[in-house]
């Protein structure tokens, strides 16, 4: 990038040619100038000069396209924050789970109390824990199904969403992603004592999912082993050891 303007002259001229030159020169000058902007106009006038420049910033959500081409394939009759309804027995999920979830699905089964499978094509996790598992325990008590087709995708607090269903099953390809939770101080679960309550809170849920006791534990360390800014891939040898799939 230049530092500032450079200007060029040459050394072979006569003084009758610079002369002329230069008051050519003064007048492409003036007329270029009138199409400049007020700080090219600074930069073309002044070799010293400050700039102050304001760059707007924005966010953009990036879609993996084969999950966007499972999220479009099927029209939707509604819609209910993360949940699409498909059909009169199946809804779709992509998303992100927050505080205002669970009173969306249960407006949603008071619409379509016939929806018996979740399927969850591109989850990655929630803003409220406390919001996603209550969520969790409403669509086990509705006895709600839920699925990961291949190329699906869920990620952090999906995955334990995705242990309530009454069936939870995945097609080869699906991908499952795991991490420690952090709280809203910014501490992790490694960062609090073994025996402190918070982790009984995950263990218990996973009890009540159906996930054996010691199955649950070996699942829940591995979680923690990985930093919440850093993710871990499950394999299909990960779903069938810790009983995740059933």
């Amino acid at each position: 990038m230049d530092s500032g303007p450079k200007l060029y002259a040459a050394p072979d001229q006569q003084p009758a040619e610079q002369g002329i030159s230069l008051g050519l020169w003064v007048t492409i000058f003036a007329a270029f100038a009138l199409f400049l902007s007020p700080v090219e106009q600074a930069k073309a006038s002044d070799s010293s000069y400050t700039v102050t420049e304001t760059f707007e910033s924005f966010e953009y959500e990036i879609i993996d396209p084969e999950q966007q081409a499972i999220w479009s394939a099927r029209p939707a009759q509604a819609s209910y924050g993360p949940f699409r309804v498909i059909s009169a027995n199946m809804v779709e999920m992509s998303g992100t789970v927050d505080s205002n979830s669970p009173a969306l699905f249960q407006q949603m089964l008071r619409h379509y109390p016939g929806i018996k499978r979740i399927e969850m094509i591109d989850c990655d996790g929630s803003v409220d824990e406390e919001a996603n598992l209550n969520l969790a325990r409403q669509i086990r008590r509705a006895g709600i199904s839920t699925h990961v087709p291949a190329r699906g995708s869920i990620r952090s607090g999906a995955v334990e969403l995705f242990l309530s269903g009454v069936r939870h099953t995945a097609d080869s390809g699906a991908e499952f992603v795991v991490h420690s939770w952090i709280d809203e101080d910014g501490l992790e679960a490694n960062d609090y004592p073994p025996q402190d309550p918070v982790h009984a809170e995950y263990l218990n849920y996973y009890a009540e999912m159906g996930i054996p006791v010691d199955k649950a534990r070996d699942f829940y360390a591995l979680t923690n082993s990985v930093p919440f800014s850093e993710q871990l891939k499950l394999s299909r040898t990960d779903l069938a050891r810790f009983q995740l799939l059933h």
